[in-house]
């Protein structure tokens, strides 16, 4: 009992951090639950799932504001100046009057621009949002995958707690056995009543046993029915799962945020190629001002003007080889992070493949010391009913088949937790 008491509570102390409070209340009806509802109502309920949505419409405003560029731009300028000196003829032509400017000078007009050709630039902001936006769903799919592991640590240290309740009652019967049978050598004079208090302050004992494992069965359901948003109390059924299959494959959600990042990489470097490529905007602008186009006019003038510009900055060709070379960096150092997780993710594999072989080892031979224990203890009880054995001695040989059954009971859970945990280490959850 006492290192299943140890294992117990490391579990429970590891886990109640991540609290602020418990569930409370009581069932209003049996609940029978299995690991893969537990894991997907965990997923529903878990607070960062609702980033999903909050993702999803970043994404299409993005995308929403990228295509607005298609939209001709109106501008409106205004201006009022006065100058030092205006544009005049030294000369004088006969019978032509040559009129004079004013030095203040207005000028208020409205300017449209529409896109031509961009290069390719709002096309890569679709893609580029787009491409964050499958990143950060990822990322968060990575995040959400740690919630795998707790939900093992409760579900599974609580089916350990449901199968020492059922040993607690095979021992609570075995004592009760011995009671009858010390108070009949009791009442024929042949056992002193000493042997029956004994008997009975190891039932008490085993009582108290019983109380600590409802307190602690409770601590896990009601941690578990945190996750889940749902009211767990101890008559609870949690269906014991079948050992998981088991493959070498790494597909942890970690590799495909990786290759994602690379994705949001590439269209960096096609965002380079936009830089490079010439821009035509048509436009057209229309205005009120003096002087307006008539230069030999001081009067203020309607005008409009129209055509197409040009924009062809050669600038980023003095620095795209030192860009691109940056892109090949971070293109390398995110193949060593996926390589390394990789790495480290199968030295964790070979470990806890070693630790699932040990409790099969474990559990083989846990059976054969069971089948022994059960067979001193009955020719102990026996014995105890002849008189030619003490409680105490009878205890003893209790407390060992019970201890031989504690020691099975720890190890086929040790065994699943292992199971659980390659599977989680190897990104093959079972959500079915």
């Amino acid at each position: 009992m006492s290192i299943l008491t140890k294992w117990l509570n490391r579990i429970v102390i590891t886990i109640l951090p991540f609290f602020a409070g418990m569930a409370t209340g009581s069932a209003q009806q049996v609940v029978r639950l299995n690991i893969q509802e537990v894991y997907r109502m965990a997923q529903d309920n878990y607070p960062l799932i609702k980033q999903r949505n909050l993702l999803t419409r970043t994404k299409e405003y993005t995308i929403s504001n990228a295509a607005k560029g298609y939209i001709p731009v109106l501008n409106i300028n205004g201006q009022a100046t006065y100058q030092s000196d205006v544009t005049s003829i030294p000369f004088t032509i006969p019978h032509l009057t040559i009129p004079s400017y004013s030095k203040d000078q207005y000028k208020l007009f409205g300017e449209v621009d529409q896109v031509i050709y961009d290069g390719g630039a709002i096309k890569n902001q679709k893609n580029t949002a787009e491409a964050n936006e499958v990143v950060q769903q990822q990322n968060l799919d990575v995040q959400l995958y740690a919630l795998y592991d707790r939900l093992n640590q409760l579900f599974l240290g609580a089916l350990l707690v449901n199968e020492q309740l059922k040993q607690n009652d095979l021992v609570r019967k075995d004592v009760l056995n011995g009671i009858e049978k010390q108070k009949a050598l009791v009442d024929n004079g042949t056992a002193f009543k000493s042997s029956v208090d004994e008997l009975q302050a190891q039932l008490l004992t085993t009582e108290q046993s019983r109380v600590e494992l409802y307190a602690v069965k409770r601590a896990y359901l009601n941690m578990l029915g945190y996750f889940i948003n749902k009211m767990l109390d101890t008559n609870t059924i949690l269906q014991k799962p079948d050992m998981p299959e088991f493959t070498d494959e790494v597909s942890r959600p970690e590799i495909l945020f990786y290759d994602y990042q690379k994705r949001l990489f590439d269209l960096q470097d096609d965002m380079l190629k936009v830089q490079l490529r010439p821009k035509f905007n048509f436009f057209f602008q229309g205005g009120y001002a003096r002087p307006g186009l008539n230069m030999l006019s001081n009067q203020f003038e309607w005008y409009y003007i129209g055509g197409v510009k040009l924009n062809w900055s050669i600038g980023s060709w003095y620095t795209l080889r030192n860009q691109r070379n940056l892109l090949d960096i971070n293109r390398a150092t995110l193949d060593i992070n996926k390589e390394t997780f990789i790495f480290n993710t199968r030295i964790t594999q070979k470990q806890q493949n070693s630790d699932i072989q040990k409790y099969n080892d474990l559990i083989a031979k846990d059976d054969d010391i069971i089948k022994l224990r059960e067979s001193v203890k009955a020719a102990s009880s026996a014995q105890l009913s002849n008189g030619v054995l003490s409680a105490h001695d009878y205890l003893t040989q209790v407390n060992k088949a019970d201890e031989a059954r504690q020691n099975k009971i720890l190890h086929e859970i040790q065994l699943l937790q292992a199971a659980f945990n390659y599977q989680n280490t190897s990104g093959n959850i079972k959500l079915k």
